[in-house]
């Protein structure tokens, strides 16, 4: 069978990295999906690095056997902690997901910029080496989101319990002056208008979805793997180990999704 055909792969710890496809997707309309959601083990940003890789590793050997052609680790913390192991060992491309420290080093005008991430991403080395290679001179101010992954896993996006926890973490960095917000987890950016309305609009929000799926284009057009018969009708495949009823209310049915549950 044409390579090209086998679908494009994604993980995440839950139903967060959906911001991610459906990056990609409106960018390769033409291509085959199949994403995890490994709801049952989220966060993994709580979770030690050898939690983040066996799981990491479990997730691919699942794709693999799905046919995937290509793996997106749509989750940050994922990305931070196992992806190099995953290249290492495994046969297909990974394209990773990474907190956009660089483009807000580059726009910020006070030279203050926040990010809010988990606890797992600011604490790899990954993470690590990213900040230090941008301008000295601007200071990143970290907050974890505790709570936060929880709250969007349960479908409480727009809760007074997720608004006050953003308000406490978003506020002190607006007060220590910084003007560019960087989401360095995939469940934030499905909390967009709730941080908008703390930040207004002197703030940029800046998240990694587009240029992932920039990237992924990239590299299947690098190792021919693109869709080129455009003809077909794509299917996705998406899978949750958990309740399915927040995947389908981010994603919506339709005769070319399909979203099920699915024990791993």
């Amino acid at each position: 069978m044409n390579l090209q055909n086998y679908p494009i792969g994604f993980f995440d710890s839950g139903v967060g990295g959906t911001s991610i496809w459906k990056e990609v997707f409106t960018l390769l309309p033409f291509e085959n999906t199949v994403y995890l959601a490994d709801s049952k083990h989220a966060p993994y940003g709580q979770k030690t690095k050898e939690e983040i890789v066996y799981l990491s590793r479990k997730n691919t050997e699942l794709l693999l056997n799905l046919n995937a052609k290509l793996i997106v680790v749509a989750c940050n913390t994922a990305t931070t902690n196992a992806i190099q192991i995953l290249r290492d060992e495994y046969p297909v491309p990974f394209i990773g997901i990474e907190p956009a420290i660089k483009p807000a080093g580059l726009i910020t005008k006070t030279k203050k910029i926040g990010i809010l991430a988990t606890q797992g991403t600011l604490n790899s080395e990954l993470f690590e080496k990213t900040s230090g290679k941008i301008d000295p001179e601007v200071r990143i101010i970290e907050k974890v989101g505790h709570g936060l992954v929880e709250l969007v896993e349960s479908g409480n996006l727009d809760s007074p319990e997720m608004h006050a926890l953003l308000q406490s973490y978003i506020v002190p960095m607006l007060e220590e002056g910084i003007d560019a917000l960087v989401l360095g987890c995939t469940h934030y950016p499905y909390l967009i208008p709730q941080i908008r309305a703390i930040v207004g609009n002197q703030i940029q929000i800046i998240d990694s979805g587009r240029a992932v799926a920039k990237q992924t284009k990239n590299i299947l057009e690098k190792y021919r793997l693109l869709q080129t018969n455009l003809s077909i009708i794509p299917t996705h495949h998406l899978y949750s180990n958990s309740d399915t009823s927040i995947l389908k209310n981010l994603i919506g049915v339709n005769s070319q999704t399909n979203i099920l549950k699915k024990e791993f």
